[in-house]
């Protein structure tokens, strides 16, 4: 017979937590957006890896600007992580030769 006091852990369920809902959420667009652009992209992936970090970018922005208040440790890091990725891309891209084919 089991004991009375002993109350098992519950079972999480997915629903339970609304965040783990918004990760499923961006892990299928996030799937679906590759496999869309990999028939797509001419540019061997630049298109889209630059796709992905400007997302990314206005992702976390929104997120900081929403959830973080006050702000932490985390997040000025991961703003300029993704600063520098979206410098990065604007320089790639502005900085292409227009003249190659």
């Amino acid at each position: 017979m089991a004991d009375p006091l002993i109350v098992p852990p519950p079972i999480p369920k997915l629903l339970d937590y609304p965040a783990s809902i918004g990760v499923a959420l961006v892990v299928a667009f996030t799937t679906v957006l590759l496999v869309v652009v990999s028939k797509f992209d001419q540019t061997g992936g630049v298109l889209t890896l630059s796709l992905l970090v400007v997302l990314a970018f206005l992702g976390l922005i929104t997120f900081c600007a929403f959830f973080t208040i006050p702000t932490d440790e985390i997040t000025s890091s991961a703003i300029g992580g993704l600063t520098a990725a979206f410098g990065a891309i604007i320089a790639y891209w502005l900085g292409k030769n227009r003249n190659q084919p």
